[in-house]
Order: structure tokens, then C-alpha cells, then sequence
């Protein structure tokens, strides 16, 4: 079996990329490198370097390539900071997908496996659960909801079979923690190797389920082999949800360092997140959820081998209106 992933040089993509290769997947890699790295690719796949925006590239990767699955991980997953990127959010997400699911469906892809986001919800269903009715607040949960939706349109007038994967607030190796607008763990290990102070936005209150990419990755890769689930959304990760404050206390602990915080103004964003999971484990083997403490000391140990990284600016503001401060 082959199976193109995209996104393989990021986070998520990297360690799905890797799993499929030890379950004896052939793998093609594909990332454009606008927020991962050549070394997040795993050994043993085939590397290509190339934009799911550029349908040229995507056409002869698919007429060459003979997929049986795609798992599509590409995305630039900056909720937030969505609102003033609209476009460069709709065309790498929307677009670039729609893209995939035109191939899949001319070339015959056996399974789409998509990941989409809890950002589809929106605010003030919790826990959240596969059956409510999503109500995104942003332009990134907008773009994962609206995928979803072409990907049912699509099983429904071609036969595409697909699987949708809602996984939240993942962190854990390969992560860009260099990029200041998203992985709010990332975020915080980099400012504390830097000495800078820690950012939080509001009263630190907000509160999420974080979840280590082992709890995700091998799920998301082993899905193609239970047929029962094609058709199906599910979410995916953590199941205790910790404020920022509390991250603070655990990350700094992991790390050594005794914090310095900085409160900014607080953002427009949903303020509590969580989901439930009870779907995922009725059709999945599911592994035991990692204690956060010690996933971020997986994750810090990874980090201490990179060391930090320097945090870059977006290049290309669309709307410079009410950015959130230090943005």
C-alpha cells in the first residue's frame, strides 16, 4: 500500500508519516516547508518538496504515484491568527484540500483521511461531541468545516471514502516552537530557553485539553485499516483539560526555569475547550492518554537537543487591524 501525506515535514504530519512506516506503508512526503523542517521527515519516506496549492505538482504526483490512500496534514493551524490572514488561510487550507479531493477522487484513492480541528465547534459546547452542529468562530475553523462538508459531498456523488479526524491542542516533538502565533507549549519552552518572559494572553484562565502526539499520531494512521469507520468523524486527544496558568507552573517545572510572566490584553477566542472522546474508542484501539507532565517532558527533552528557534514575523498581514499585542 502507498499513501501520500501531506504535511509530512510539520508536526503532525511527520509523526503520521512515521507510523505508516512501521506499519510497512509505503510513504510519499510532501510539505512546501512554510512551517516545518527536512529533518521532522522520517526516514525511509520519499520526499517531495511542493505546495498542495500547486495542482501541476499534485497532478503528476498522483498519475506517477498510484496512491491507495492520503492522508492530508498540510494546513497553516494559527486559529487566531486567522482573522487576519483570511486569504492565505482560505487558499492554503480550503483550496489546497479541495485540491487533494478532486485527484482522489479522478485517481481513485481508496480512503481520505483528513485532519480537521475542534476549532470547527466553536464556543459554549462542552464537551464537545461528533453529533452538535459546528459553529466555527474563526476563518481556520471555517476552512476545516468547510472541507468536511465537500468531503461528504463528495463520498456522496463519487464513492470518495473518507475519514475526519478532530485532534486539539497536540504538542510533543517536531513542533515549531519558533512559531509565536500557535502551540502555546512550543510558545513557552522557547521564551523560557531565550529568557524572556512568558506571554499570556488575559487572566490565563482559558482552558484546554492538551494532547501528545502519541495519543494522535498512530491513531490517525492505523484508521484506513477499520473500514467501518470510513464515513465517520471523530475527535481525537486529550481528555483533561488545564488552564494556561496551570501550563505555566507545568512547563516551567519540566524545563528548570523559574518563570517571569507577562499578562497582555486578552483575545477574541473561544475561552474553554474541550471534547469528548467516547466515539474514537468504540471504533479504535486507542492507547492510554500521556499525563501532560510527561508528555511536555518528552517533549522538553526533544527541545533541549534543538535548542531554540528564532521567531519570525508572518510575512504578509492582510488585515494589520486590532492585532493582539506582542503579534
Amino acid at each position: 500500500m502507498k499513501a501520500l501525506v501531506t504535511g509530512a515535514a510539520g508536526f503532525i504530519g511527520s509523526h503520521v508519516a512515521q507510523h505508516l512506516l512501521l506499519n510497512g506503508m509505503e510513504v510519499v512526503a510532501l510539505d512546501d516547508l512554510s512551517g516545518g523542517f527536512l529533518d521532522n521527515v522520517p526516514r525511509g519516506a520519499k520526499w517531495v518538496q511542493g505546495s498542495v496549492t500547486d495542482v501541476v505538482l499534485l497532478k503528476n504526483l498522483f498519475e506517477n504515484e498510484a496512491f491507495d490512500y492520503v492522508y492530508h496534514l498540510a494546513a497553516y493551524a494559527a486559529e487566531g491568527l486567522s482573522h487576519f490572514i483570511r486569504r492565505y488561510n482560505y487558499e492554503t487550507n480550503l483550496i489546497g484540500s479541495i485540491n487533494l479531493i478532486n485527484l482522489s477522487i479522478l485517481y481513485h484513492v481508496k480512503c481520505f483521511v483528513f485532519t480537521s480541528s475542534i476549532a470547527v465547534y466553536g464556543a459554549n459546547q462542552l464537551p464537545m461531541t461528533e453529533d452538535m452542529i459546528p459553529q466555527p468562530e474563526d476563518p481556520y475553523g471555517v476552512s476545516k468545516y468547510a472541507v468536511e462538508l465537500d468531503l461528504r459531498a463528495a463520498q456522496h456523488q463519487f464513492g470518495l471514502d473518507y475519514i475526519v479526524f478532530r485532534p486539539h491542542n497536540v504538542y510533543g516533538e517536531h513542533q515549531n516552537i519558533g512559531d509565536k502565533y500557535r502551540n502555546v507549549i512550543g510558545i513557552f519552552m522557547n521564551q523560557l530557553l531565550q529568557g524572556q518572559p512568558l506571554t499570556i494572553f488575559g487572566d490565563g484562565e482559558q482552558t484546554r485539553a492538551f494532547s501528545y502526539i502519541d495519543d494522535v499520531a498512530p491513531v490517525i494512521a492505523r484508521s484506513v485499516l477499520t473500514p467501518a469507520a470510513y464515513g465517520e468523524i471523530f475527535n481525537v486527544g486529550g481528555d483533561q483539560p488545564y488552564s494556561v496558568n496551570e501550563l505555566v507552573r507545568v512547563v516551567s517545572e519540566v524545563m528548570g526555569i523559574a518563570p517571569q510572566v507577562i499578562r497582555l490584553p486578552e483575545r477574541k477566542e473561544v475561552k474553554h475547550a474541550f471534547s469528548s472522546h467516547d466515539k474514537v474508542w468504540r471504533f479504535f484501539d486507542v492507547p492510554p492518554a500521556v499525563p501532560l507532565k510527561e508528555g511536555v517532558e518528552r517533549m522538553a527533552a526533544w527541545v533541549r537537543q534543538v535548542g531554540s528557534r528564532k521567531t519570525k514575523d508572518f510575512a504578509d498581514i492582510e488585515i494589520p487591524v486590532g492585532l493582539p499585542q506582542g503579534w
